[in-house]
């Protein structure tokens, strides 16, 4: 009877081990697995500095409220990673055309950056019928001398539009002496902007109590900005290859009214897709010249980058 309890108790300590040994085994695995999970998750938060340059105006952010703005717009677009790399890529294809002209204007290159914020430098359009890089809504894009009609919308012109957005800047600046306030302008225009400063008293946009979207604005530009100028700093590393390459394109001037845009793309050389693609403000079939007008139309350097374009 003593044999059989000895082989009873000697059972029941094994078990008890065996368990015990599991219980450590799964408590180990589940330490490597938690510590390989954490490793994996760490975000690098970016660090706000003292101050920022806009357009040679120097902002200081040592005020909490300017510096937790600026820290919001910077976590967003630093952690909105599809978008921002796709800001990059298309930056690499857009910002010499759009820079060229901004330095002809007079306007300041930090101005790339609002088109940025404004459309990722993408035509698109906006719920309330804006359209193109800088967002140009119908009457203000003809204020400007841009032709909207069912033909053409050079709201979708890039070289057109630039020059459109450069106007406008530099009449807000003649405004208020302040690019960050042409930029703000620019969102909320010149008249809100002016109605607020006199209203509240102030001089500079970072004074001004606004709606939740201008309050935002500038500080949007500023983010983006310091990543896009900094990419590596904020964990965006791209190869040159993978960047978007600039149209390489000759300029063809059209004198006369063209009635079949499909057979004139065909008799020089490209397909309609193509010819959309390079001119995207072409909206119909055909195009007609309006007040002795001349009109330029974007094609490929030669018929051996048809390909780059999709043909």
């Amino acid at each position: 009877m003593r044999f059989l309890v000895w082989v009873f108790l000697l059972l029941v300590i094994a078990v008890s081990c065996k368990e015990e040994s599991s219980k450590s085994a799964i408590f180990e695995k589940s330490e490597k697995i938690e510590s390989t999970a954490t490793e994996k998750n760490v975000f690098l938060v970016p660090e706000v500095p003292d101050s920022v340059e806009f357009a040679g105006e120097w902002i200081s952010l040592i005020d909490s409220d300017l510096k937790e703005r600026f820290d919001r717009e910077l976590i967003v677009n630093n952690f909105w990673h599809s978008n921002t790399i796709l800001y990059l890529k298309r930056a690499n294809r857009w910002f010499p055309v759009m820079s060229k002209i901004l330095r002809e204007e007079g306007v300041p290159q930090d101005m790339l950056y609002l088109a940025v914020i404004e459309s990722g430098l993408t035509q698109a359009t906006s719920p309330s019928g804006a359209r193109g890089f800088w967002q140009f809504m119908e009457p203000t894009a003809r204020e400007y001398n841009l032709r909207v009609d069912n033909e053409v919308d050079e709201r979708l012109n890039v070289e057109k539009s630039t020059h459109a957005a450069c106007q406008y800047l530099k009449n807000a600046y003649l405004n208020f002496n302040s690019w960050t306030l042409a930029a703000a302008a620019y969102n909320m225009g010149k008249g809100g902007v002016q109605s607020n400063l006199d209203r509240q008293g102030v001089s500079s946009y970072f004074d001004l109590s606004l709606n939740s979207e201008t309050a935002r604005y500038v500080f949007r530009i500023l983010a983006v900005k310091e990543i896009m100028n900094n990419p590596k700093k904020f964990g965006f590393k791209i190869d040159p290859h993978q960047l978007y390459a600039p149209y390489e394109t000759r300029k063809v001037k059209i004198e006369n009214s063209i009635e079949n845009l499909y057979e004139w793309s065909v008799e020089h050389g490209v397909t309609i897709k193509i010819l959309r693609k390079l001119n995207p403000w072409i909206r119909g079939s055909e195009l007609t010249l309006i007040s002795n007008q001349t009109i330029e139309l974007d094609l490929p350097e030669n018929n051996e980058q048809l390909s780059t374009f999709g043909g």
